[in-house]
């Protein structure tokens, strides 16, 4: 059984005899094509895949659509991912019959399956699994160019000091509020000329957009991610920014982010 490197819910519902061969098969065989690790990783184990799923999960355990057999002894829920014929990708699994010491999930993850497999719709047919809902709130995915943006740019440096980029974590307070200033106001003018530079993320249950940040001089690529928020109809807020991977791993919980600035 694999580890994850916080308290999974995935993991507590289920055992996972071949974890990380199950998501290569996903990832590499059965999913649409997509990058699921960072372009720096200098280990590929599908990290973003894993984090994806696992909030995925979460959701849909909030939204009860994970479906079960009357007789509990099936479970399954809809990844949100499709095959590159766009059928629907489900996970399955069967009742824990051989429980160990220490191993208290009470389902077994027997494999990731498409719509049209025999065992999903020999289980499943009569309560296919929904996909989890993150647009209740459509409008929330688009910026609006006619509203204010206010950042609280004390809270952004003292509570994300370490995200900054380490030639300015050494910086007085002075020089980082100038930078940070000069940053936020460039992206207000891009994005109210381009709304799709903004990109929607799922965090802490509610729609938020993310704002590219450059910070270093010369550079054409954006140091962090800037997180804003509606506050009202006028008027949106921001009171943190995320590292790039940070941002990434919360947009793709929505959709795969068509950006050219926000990659894995």
């Amino acid at each position: 059984m694999a580890k994850t490197g916080f308290n999974s819910e995935l993991f507590k519902f289920a055992v996972y005899p071949n974890y990380d061969t199950a998501i290569s098969f996903l990832a590499d065989t059965l999913a649409d094509k997509e990058d699921w690790d960072f372009s720096d990783s200098v280990k590929k184990n599908h990290g973003i895949l894993k984090n994806y799923l696992e909030f995925t999960f979460r959701k849909l355990v909030q939204e009860k659509k994970v479906r079960f057999t009357a007789d509990n002894k099936f479970a399954c829920f809809n990844t949100g991912l499709v095959t590159e014929n766009l059928e629907d990708i489900f996970a399955f699994f069967e009742e824990y019959k051989n429980p160990r010491p220490g191993f208290t999930a009470p389902f077994c993850f027997k494999a990731f399956l498409k719509k049209s497999d025999n065992t999903v719709l020999r289980h499943f047919s009569d309560s296919i699994p929904e996909v989890a809902d993150f647009f209740d709130k459509p409008e929330l995915l688009i910026f609006n160019p006619k509203c204010d943006l206010i950042p609280d740019l004390d809270h952004i440096i003292k509570d994300n000091l370490l995200r900054f980029p380490a030639h300015l974590q050494k910086a007085d307070d002075a020089e980082l509020r100038r930078q940070l200033v000069g940053a936020i106001h460039e992206v207000k003018k891009k994005v109210r000329t381009n709304y799709k530079i903004a990109v929607p993320q799922y965090y802490d249950s509610k729609i938020q957009l993310l704002l590219p940040l450059c910070l270093t001089s010369g550079s054409p690529n954006p140091d962090l991610a800037l997180v804003i928020h509606k506050l009202n109809d006028t008027t949106y807020t921001a009171r943190t920014c995320l590292t790039l991977k940070m941002a990434y791993n919360n947009a793709r919980l929505i959709v795969k982010p068509q950006s050219n600035w926000l990659k894995p």
